[in-house]
């Protein structure tokens, strides 16, 4: 398993005063250094956090895995395109939500995808990974386009409030899981991670491949720094690494 830190949060801290300061690209050194084998951005059409230049700068400095997220616009295709990062994640996006609040929705893009999207960016190496609910159809849907990869989405895991529906979908995760894996995916997971619900995730769910966190991860880094709290992540990842 890799930990991928999602810096977003360092560039809406930056934007929240219109300084130049804290530095996305810093941040995303020392999570590397601290052990993190990439770093997540998602540059979104209002650029609310990320911005263009933060990723011509991370696209110099990571050293590991750089995963581009993003909404599959011309616009967006065409930045994948000259960035050419190792990765890009394709996630919905609407303009009124705080965060990313689901998967896609497979079934309204996939004509699209198959038509557009895909064909664009297989003219390039970049891999692609699709950010899906825990669904048979859509997982199957994914496999279909020729995914490299999926991004399981974790915030309703992270989210419910009981033990029910906690254990609940945890078994959805599990089973789409095995079903990515046994259909040649990479399954990855992110959304609403943080160091409590983890271990929780790690312990029922196999294949994992990378684990994207980021809101969770910062706000710990207000009080701990990065160095510290990227490894606690990390500790937690390998008690779990063999599980299957």
């Amino acid at each position: 398993m890799n930990l991928l830190v999602n810096i977003d949060h360092v560039a809406t801290l930056r934007n929240a005063r219109g300084e130049g300061y804290p530095v996305p690209v810093e941040a995303a050194t020392v999570c590397e250094k601290a052990g993190a084998k990439g770093i997540v951005f998602h540059l979104r059409g209002d650029r609310r956090h990320i911005k263009d230049e933060d990723v011509n700068g991370l696209k110099e400095s990571v050293k590991g895995t750089l995963d581009f997220e993003m909404a599959a616009t011309d616009e967006m295709l065409n930045i994948l395109k000259k960035t050419d990062p190792d990765l890009c994640t394709l996630v919905p996006e609407g303009r009124e939500e705080l965060t990313t609040e689901g998967g896609l929705n497979m079934k309204v893009v996939f004509s699209d995808f198959e038509k557009r999207v895909f064909p664009f960016i297989r003219k390039t190496d970049i891999e692609i990974s699709l950010f899906v609910d825990p669904n048979t159809d859509d997982i199957e849907l994914a496999h279909k386009l020729g995914s490299d990869a999926i991004e399981l989405h974790t915030g309703t895991f992270a989210n419910a409030v009981s033990k029910e529906a906690r254990f609940a979908e945890l078994k959805r995760l599990r089973e789409a899981a095995f079903l990515a894996n046994e259909l040649g995916m990479k399954v990855n997971a992110g959304h609403g991670l943080n160091l409590e619900n983890l271990p929780i995730l790690l312990e029922a769910v196999p294949y994992l491949h990378d684990i994207s966190i980021g809101h969770a991860l910062i706000s710990k880094a207000v009080f701990w720094g990065l160095p510290k709290t990227v490894q606690a992540y990390l500790e937690i990842m390998s008690i779990y690494e063999d599980v299957k």
